[in-house]
């Protein structure tokens, strides 16, 4: 059985439950998601952990009476009268938005009714392991305006077992949950009262962290070519309004007013390259061009779906555009798809998932440059032998696009790369280079991540590894732990030169036990422990302990700095 179909199926046997418990609770949605599905109900009292049993233990006696899902076809107007009767003031809302002159409804049991167009299963007997597993508010349409309606979520599979093994993974995945770990770890914190929400406060270790994902990018894009470029965080009105930024992407736009004229904070690098692209005549010699920004931008996104580093207001990109000749587009974008695929093998990332997303609604440019941007990045695919889905009208605004989702221990998926193919902007800013007769023809813009955005991918770093970090990530490496007092100076020697070999150490020297120290360690997910006595200190000698190996004994220093040196030279 097809999981979307079994569990919205699965959503709708929830909803009668609640129906039945709670007669004057009001339906809202109720559709399957990526991991299961929700619905949302507008009732008086609050649900309770507790009303969850209810509702399941409900749930199963809908189950095992056999109800079938009888589909039936009603005119607009007997669909709103049939509505109005039954108080659902919700399903005449979405009832009263739908263009068709008739909507199908389904029914169950006795006298439970829901506006759906299916399909569903036979028999609510079809459904065999299931679970609820939260409660959480949610604004009818998103809109904050609109009505505070309790969402359910839960979800189905086919079998027991692959039920149990995906709430051995909830569980899993609360202990690896970033928001605690990286505050635990001493690396962000992702509110401030003072500062406002979304926004994130990097702490030393952090920093460190993010520096290493920084450094390794800069180098990477220097061997491949790419050029340098920083961009202003503050640009006038008008070069989004040229973009098509300001008309498409309004909403999410910080827009201030500077001496009498509109300005925003950057949602995108784009127009900032672009208009590096335009300040010199270029040549077909010249391109192709590939510029690349570390590029912090705003975007204002509603306080309910902020969400640690995942979902913010203010973030860096690692953003690059590149300008190429027709020619050159299709070498550009395998280029960048091998890029991501060795990125994310370094980082620890083995499997990934791949998307083409093709035009949305509201977009910009001619239907023939949306066919051959869309072809060109579906041959690229192609000829790659990558396996992908179609993902229809999820587009950018100016061009079709490839995600690269990257699979985490758990096998969840995280958006990190895209490559956007972009016939339109370069023609809203008039690019261009002078061909091989001297003539001025219209560059192709590619837009491309490999990582995205650098929050992001640090959230799915701290939960791929659960906070324990391969050595060359690990922000502190070894932390020197002197056994008494008097071989105190003894171990701050080892400390600096450690740093001075370029190996992240720190040192303890808290008036506390050795376990204690040791332990403290062990929580901070530190991968060597260099413990230090007065026999060390006289032999030159540490005794060492690695993290997840145990003791590993007593060795020489010098040999010590070379193995931690080559392993974080191999980035192991």
């Amino acid at each position: 059985m097809e999981l979307d179909i079994l569990r919205h199926s699965c959503s709708h046997i929830m909803a009668q439950a609640v129906k039945e418990l709670w007669p004057e609770a009001k339906l809202g949605i109720g559709p399957s998601i990526e991991d299961g599905f929700y619905y949302d109900f507008d009732k008086k009292e609050p649900f309770a952990d507790a009303d969850l049993e209810k509702i399941e233990e409900k749930m199963r006696q809908i189950i095992a009476k056999d109800e079938k899902f009888t589909r039936e076809e009603l005119t607009k107007q007997k669909a709103l009268d049939l509505f109005k009767k039954l108080k659902e003031d919700y399903k005449i809302d979405l009832i009263s938005n739908i263009a068709d002159e008739k909507v199908s409804v389904y029914k169950t049991g006795e006298n439970f009714i829901d506006l759906c167009r299916g399909p569903h299963i036979a028999s609510t007997r079809e459904i065999k392991a299931f679970k609820l597993l939260s409660i959480a508010g949610a604004y009818w349409h998103g809109i904050e305006t609109n009505p505070m309606l309790q969402r359910v979520y839960g979800t189905c599979f086919n079998t027991q077992k692959e039920l149990d093994e995906y709430l051995k993974n909830i569980e899993e995945a609360k202990l690896r949950d970033h928001r605690k770990l990286g505050p635990g770890l001493e690396l962000f914190d992702i509110y401030h009262e003072q500062a406002g929400a979304g926004l994130v406060f990097f702490h030393p270790k952090g920093a460190v962290l993010r520096k290493i994902i920084e450094d390794y990018e800069k180098e990477e894009h220097l061997k491949r070519g790419y050029q340098m470029v920083i961009t202003p965080h503050i640009m006038e009105a008008q070069l989004w309004k040229t973009s098509g930024h300001y008309d498409y992407y309004r909403e999410n736009m910080y827009v201030l007013q500077i001496d009498g004229k509109e300005v925003v904070l950057k949602p995108m690098n784009c127009p900032g390259h672009i208009l590096i692209y335009k300040s010199k005549t270029r040549s077909y010699k010249d391109l192709p061009i590939r510029y690349f920004e570390l590029g912090t931008v705003y975007r204002y996104e509603k306080a309910g779906v902020l969400h640690g580093l995942l979902r913010v207001r203010g973030f860096t990109q690692d953003d690059a555009h590149i300008f190429c000749l027709p020619q050159q587009l299709d070498a550009e974008i395998k280029g960048v798809i091998d890029f991501v695929f060795d990125t994310m093998k370094v980082f620890g990332f083995n499997e990934v998932g791949i998307e083409l997303s093709t035009r949305p609604e509201k977009s910009i440019g001619s239907d023939q440059d949306w066919e051959q941007a869309t072809q060109a990045l579906e041959n690229a695919l192609k000829e790659k032998g990558l396996k992908y889905e179609v993902n229809v009208g999820d587009g950018a605004f100016y061009g079709p696009k490839i995600d690269i989702k990257l699979k985490d221990a758990l096998k969840r998926t995280w958006q990190c790369a895209t490559i956007q193919c972009d016939f339109a902007l370069p023609k809203r800013f008039n690019l261009s280079y002078i061909d091989a007769e001297g003539k001025e023809q219209q560059p192709i813009m590619l837009h491309r991540v490999v990582l995205g955005s650098i929050e992001r991918f640090m959230g799915a770093l701290v939960e791929h590894y659960k906070g324990d970090f391969p050595l060359w990530l690990a922000p502190v490496q070894a932390i020197v732990i002197p056994i008494k007092e008097p071989v105190n100076g003894y171990a701050e020697k080892i400390r600096q030169q450690l740093n001075a070999q370029m190996i992240r150490a720190e040192i303890d020297l808290r008036n506390e036990t050795l376990d204690k120290k040791i332990r403290n360690a062990e929580l901070s997910k530190i991968p060597y422990v260099l413990v230090v006595g007065e026999r060390e200190e006289k032999a030159g000698t540490v005794s060492v302990r690695k993290r997840q190996a145990g003791n590993q004994g007593v060795l020489a220093l010098e040999a010590v700095i070379e193995n931690i040196k080559k392993q974080i030279a191999d980035r192991k």
